[in-house]
This record gives C-alpha cells, sequence and structure tokens, in this order.
C-alpha cells in the first residue's frame, strides 16, 4: 500500500478523512458481510439443504454434542405438560416457585 503523506493537511481536513475512511470502512464491511450471505444461501441452495442445516444449527435446544435430546430433569406439578431439563435459564414457573421459597429439588420428576 502506498504511503499518504498527510503533513499538508489541516487539522479539519485530516477529521473529515478520518470520517471518510471510518465510513468507507462500515460500508466495506456491510458489503463483505452481504456478498458471504449470498455466497452461504447459494451453498445451501446447491446442497438442497437449509442454512441451519449447512451450519450444523439444526437442532432443538436441548441437545447433546451426539444429537440426543436431554431428558427432562424437572416438572410444574401445577401443570404437567411444563418441563426442564434443568440446562440453560430457569423457566419462569420455577424461577417464581423458588422465589416463594420452594426448593428445585421439590420438581424433580419422579
Amino acid at each position: 500500500m502506498a504511503k499518504i503523506d498527510l503533513a499538508g493537511y489541516t487539522l479539519g481536513e485530516l477529521k473529515g478523512l478520518q470520517h471518510d475512511v471510518e465510513r468507507a470502512i462500515k460500508d466495506r464491511q456491510q458489503q463483505d458481510v452481504q456478498k458471504a450471505r449470498e455466497q452461504i444461501l447459494a451453498i445451501a441452495k446447491d446442497a438442497g439443504v437449509s442454512v441451519e442445516e449447512l451450519l450444523g444449527n439444526g437442532g432443538a435446544k436441548a441437545k447433546k454434542a451426539n444429537g440426543k435430546k436431554v431428558d427432562a430433569k424437572y416438572q410444574n406439578p401445577k401443570d404437567n405438560s411444563q418441563t426442564w431439563t434443568g440446562r440453560g435459564r430457569q423457566p419462569r414457573w420455577m424461577a417464581a416457585a423458588v422465589a416463594n421459597g420452594s426448593k428445585p429439588d421439590d420438581f424433580l420428576m419422579k
């Protein structure tokens, strides 16, 4: 890259150049991201898969590394359809009960 002699520029001109360079950098980054997105979509389309499948993000949240679902460990006694694996953020129903004095072990599945 050629070195540019900036010695002859005033402070205002240098700040103007800085603004222009920062804008050009931001624009280039956006263009690069868009180009990469288009390439990824084209690859996925050619392969006949979704982008999620292509990138390996196609699984449910509660899965082990080998792709098997993790069994629920806790269950809401007031609504048996509400369960939790014990991973990630505590569900609202359990957090509210614990805040009111219950213990997590009170919700263990039997």
